[in-house]
């Protein structure tokens, strides 16, 4: 049963996929993951890291797809209220695409660097913009914990005031959605589907150990080409 639903949600993001295509619409696939799930352990357990890519990552991937097709519809038939209603959807799956296409890319084994604190240029940023690194931890941490609901903690860069800041987001929305200038460092998925077979509900223990796994580097990536 689990195996026939597996393929049935396969072949519909692909028919929605196939149909983009013909109408030269943009199509977004679900990303394949530099590492194996079992890799990060035992940070975050390979069951989690494979129902939150196969399962949570794809669901918001396939039904981003069909709003944007029927975004696509609406517009040309002119049904102006259904492009507005649509505006939700499109807002939350995007949404949930671009933060975990970012997220497991912020992760890596420690076999391969995960972990490491940052250097260069972004290991002095964030000294100079919070103390250390620990205090950058702390307070993101913090952050995390005490998110009402389900969201995201981020670390990010303001490229017009040039200095790193730490924001939370609700839901799925991006960290664009707090301000235009804002481009994600770092993104720790605080919702309970990222952590709860493991810690059930203890977040702040998710928190914790899940710095052991941060990949740096691509952190560190981003702040040199956005920051040069």
């Amino acid at each position: 049963m689990a195996l026939r639903t597996l393929v049935t949600r396969k072949a519909l993001g692909n028919s929605v996929a196939f149909r983009q295509q013909l109408r030269g619409l943009q199509t977004h696939t679900l990303p394949d993951l530099p590492y194996d799930y079992g890799a990060l352990e035992p940070a975050i357990s390979g069951e989690i890291m494979q129902l939150h890519h196969q399962k949570h990552h794809q669901t918001y991937v396939t039904n981003f797809n069909k709003a944007l097709e029927q975004l696509d519809d609406a517009i040309n038939k002119g049904d102006s209220p259904t492009v507005v209603k649509l505006q939700s959807a499109i807002k939350f799956n995007g949404g949930g695409h671009i933060n975990h296409s970012i997220f497991w890319k912020n992760l890596a084994p420690v076999r391969e660097g995960g972990g490491e604190p940052p250097k260069g240029s972004l290991g002095w940023a964030i000294d100079n913009h919070f103390g250390s690194l620990e205090a950058l931890v702390q307070k993101m941490n913090a952050d995390g914990a005490g998110l009402q609901g389900s969201g995201w903690v981020w670390l990010g860069l303001d490229k017009e005031m040039k200095r790193l800041v730490v924001e939370t987001t609700a839901n799925q929305d991006p960290l664009v959605t707090k301000g235009s200038s804002l481009v994600p460092l770092l993104g720790i998925d605080v919702w309970e589907h990222a952590y709860y077979l493991q810690y059930k509900n203890v977040r702040p223990d998710y928190l914790k150990n899940i710095w052991k796994v941060i990949n740096w580097k691509y952190a560190s990536d981003i702040y040199e080409k956005e920051c040069p």
